[in-house]
């Protein structure tokens, strides 16, 4: 299918407009899963993440699942949603704090106060001492990361317990306790450090991991890491460490490595499911990085031909991905970087310029409508928002502000302190491990009124 981004990327920046549209017939673009166009409660009881790119990866038994959103939430106009968020935000002030992650939909972007990715949001969950509840709007891990990073009596929300993430499931504590035993069997003691004062492996997480995964890592010496500052993070790992564990997106872990000069033939894959994750000893002793078999299924959808259609059809174009694509893809395109770079690239391009994106499609179709001197579209045609993410809608935001309005927290997201204290170790390693990046966003006071 051709990329047509007038179809594809109104200057309407809510893709849940380009959805519904799409599904009456109104506009001729494809999406994977019509169901988009359903409310996500449709899906609340059901096991599973959800339609969107996600929909295909086996969710855990046991997952969050969410109870049932009141029926005034389902049945209610856009419209009166935003205007009961807003009501809502007035009423509770500087007690409430709301974060947007950059693949939000539009129609929950509006309302945060902070807008930012993984990294910038957790700074500023712990840069808000003030507020008496922080409104997660992302996934589960993200709300447990504010969790680690906020004051014991600052309440944490997700407004949607089904907002997991499926890349995150990819790595479970049971699995990487395993992967850390088999190692310490090829390599020795792990806690011994050669005449270099480094150790056999260091652990490295993605912040796209669960709080006891990064507890595991505060524990073992080992640090989180963001799109925005892996490279950073994986310089502070070889200073420490003879090679890296690094889970569980094997993509931005081996595409960031190689960037360093790290071999391909010393990263191999772990595959928890089959002994010493498919390698021989050989291959783990002579490796420098240890991917885990993980990905995310947003950026996976993403390929070196749509670039080259790109390329094609649009002469000149300046194609941005996200680190999280496989390495091909991120080898055919101009540059890659975090949610962040890609807003900053597009935000500082002085002359009018024509990007194909790869990355969620929620802040592709935003950066569109925020910048109309451009011409900006997603490198995949399939209108395929991210599964979790879409789990987030205004309903559950005006549900949990109104809740604490009336004195009531619901889907509060605590850690326990046996995960947590490991886990603020590695995160504090994480925030003090800064990019060259910006901060989170301050949304515009009209948008928080």
């Amino acid at each position: 299918m051709s990329a047509t981004p007038i179809t594809l990327v109104p200057r309407d920046a809510s893709v849940d407009h380009t959805i519904q549209a799409i599904v009456t017939g109104d506009q001729t673009a494809e999406t994977c899963n019509t169901d988009l166009a359903l409310g996500p409660w449709n899906f609340d009881t059901r096991p599973g993440y959800g339609p969107g790119s996600s929909m295909g990866d086996v969710i855990p038994v046991g997952a969050p699942r969410q109870g049932e959103l009141p029926q005034e939430y389902r049945d209610t106009t856009e419209e009166d949603l935003a205007r009961r968020i807003r009501a809502a935000k007035e009423t509770l002030g500087e007690r409430v704090l709301v974060l947007g992650h950059f693949y939000q939909r539009e129609e929950v972007v509006q309302h945060a106060d902070y807008v930012g990715d993984s990294f910038q949001l957790a700074g500023a969950a712990k840069a808000s001492p003030e507020a008496e509840a922080i409104v997660f709007c992302g996934v589960h891990f993200m709300a447990e990361t504010a969790d680690l990073l906020s004051r014991p009596d600052q309440a944490v929300i997700l407004p949607n317990l089904a907002a997991g993430c499926s890349m995150a499931d990819m790595a479970n504590i049971d699995q990487v306790e395993e992967c850390w035993e088999q190692l310490a069997d090829v390599l020795g003691d792990l806690d011994t450090p050669d005449e270099d004062g480094r150790v056999p492996v260091i652990p490295v997480t993605y912040m796209n991991s669960s709080a006891a995964i990064k507890g595991f890592v505060g524990r073992h010496g080992g640090i989180v890491c963001t799109s925005s500052n892996a490279h950073t993070v994986l310089e502070w790992a070889f200073a420490r460490g003879q090679r890296v564990l690094f889970f569980p997106d094997q993509h931005l872990g081996r595409n960031t490595a190689k960037a360093m000069g790290v071999a391909l033939e010393q990263m191999p894959l772990w595959n928890p499911r089959r002994p010493l994750g498919g390698s021989t000893p050989e291959t783990l002793r002579s490796s420098r990085v240890i991917l885990w078999h993980g990905f995310c299924s947003v950026h996976r959808r993403f390929t070196v031909d749509q670039i080259e259609q790109a390329r094609r059809e649009h002469p000149g174009v300046r194609v941005i991905v996200h680190p999280e694509c496989p390495m091909d893809v991120v080898d055919a395109a101009d540059e890659s970087g975090s949610t962040d770079y890609i807003r900053r690239a597009i935000a500082g391009a002085t002359a009018p310029t024509t990007f194909a994106v790869g990355t969620e499609i929620n802040l592709v179709q935003r950066l569109a409508a925020e910048y109309p001197q451009h011409t900006i579209f997603c490198l995949d045609p399939v209108v395929c928002p991210c599964s979790t993410m879409y789990r987030i809608h205004p309903g559950y935001l005006a549900w949990v502000l109104e809740s604490l309005a009336a004195g009531e927290v619901v889907n509060r997201i605590t850690v326990p302190d046996e995960v947590a204290d490991p886990a603020r170790v590695a995160l504090e390693r994480m925030l003090a491990a800064k990019p060259p990046s910006s901060p989170a966003l301050r949304a515009a006071p009209e948008a928080r009124a």
